[in-house]
């Protein structure tokens, strides 16, 4: 387990975290702090726990909307997926259609040439 000292309003604080993480735990207790100064600016001092209780609100705040937005894309991709894939099968079905019709006008072409050559003509079907 790694150890790293961060800063927030002016008070160092020793945490544990994974091998590795010491820089992204530096910076998330930095952007914490941001919180913390923002509110102090805001506010003046009115005790640390209320301090650290209202950037805990903010954070959380912009979790659910960014939650929110999330869950708003995700549908979005889903309903893109869905008319993409509705697409392709509405392509495939006309492209059989196309060749339906294709092979029907060849049996009926070849079926006019024999006529015309005087041969008897094939079935059609």
């Amino acid at each position: 387990m790694a150890q790293v000292t961060v800063t927030i309003d002016g008070k160092a604080y020793r945490m544990a975290c994974e091998e590795g993480q010491e820089g992204h735990l530096t910076e998330l207790a930095g952007r914490f702090d941001r919180y913390v100064g923002h509110l102090k600016s805001q506010f003046g001092e009115i005790g640390d726990l209320r301090i650290t209780v209202m950037a805990g609100i903010m954070i959380m705040d912009e979790l659910s909307e960014l939650t929110r937005k999330i869950g708003l894309l995700e549908a979005e991709v889903t309903s893109l997926k869905s008319n993409r894939d509705g697409a392709l099968q509405s392509q495939q079905h006309s492209e059989q259609q196309v060749a339906s019709a294709l092979s029907e006008l060849a049996a009926r072409l070849e079926n006019l040439t024999a006529r015309l050559n005087g041969r008897t003509p094939a079935s059609v079907n």
